[in-house]
């Protein structure tokens, strides 16, 4: 039988230390805007938003698929540096508001930094886990997510607070990878490949 060797907590640890150094400026990933283009994002919405805040780090565009209406309340989880949040605050207008929760101090620094070069009025990021969010029952009507829920290694908790979160008709709109077959123990006892 194949298993992690890290715990839970150490898996944690590993992810966190991983996107402080990212919003440090201490990893890069990728090219932010070849790989956001490839993702779905329009040139517009990548000139639209503060240019530190594409780090180029999500697997899809769940703006795109979500149907964000004017007035609406959107929940970003795991928010990095804001890209998602601030696309989102356009949609969902002055009356509209958009919580972005991201674990790091650093990610939070960035984004709130972000918002305030572009005015987001609407806008307010939260430190915090998805697996325990800071946002009250019954509160959101959409819940994003660009390629964060597979770092948790507890998803089970993560879908329970997203279902806690949500509003009776709330929608959830994923953008995600997914295990297609068993990795190697190798891979497994890998950490850098668990955060990549």
């Amino acid at each position: 039988m194949i298993e992690i060797k890290l715990n839970n907590e150490e898996l944690k640890k590993e992810v966190k230390n991983k996107y402080s150094k990212v919003a440090t400026g201490d990893s890069c990933c990728c090219t932010t805007q070849n790989v956001s283009s490839s993702l779905g994002y329009s040139k517009e919405d990548l000139d639209n938003v503060p240019k530190d805040a594409n780090l180029g780090l999500g697997c899809g565009n769940p703006i795109s698929a979500s149907n964000m209406q004017p007035g609406e309340t959107v929940l970003d989880l795991g928010s990095g540096a804001g890209f998602d949040c601030f696309l989102a605050s356009k949609k969902v207008g002055r009356k509209g508001k958009v919580i972005g929760v991201d674990m790091t101090h650093e990610m939070l620094e960035k984004s709130r930094e972000n918002a305030k070069k572009g005015r987001y009025r609407n806008v307010d990021f939260r430190l915090g886990e998805i697996e325990n969010l800071p946002v009250a029952n019954d509160t959101v009507d959409v819940v994003i997510s660009n390629c964060v829920i597979n770092l948790s290694p507890r998803k089970q908790r993560v879908y329970d607070e997203i279902h806690r979160v949500l509003k009776v008709g709330g929608r959830i709109c994923i953008s995600d990878v997914i295990l297609m077959r068993d990795l190697t123990q190798e891979m497994l006892d890998n950490s850098d490949l668990y955060c990549n």
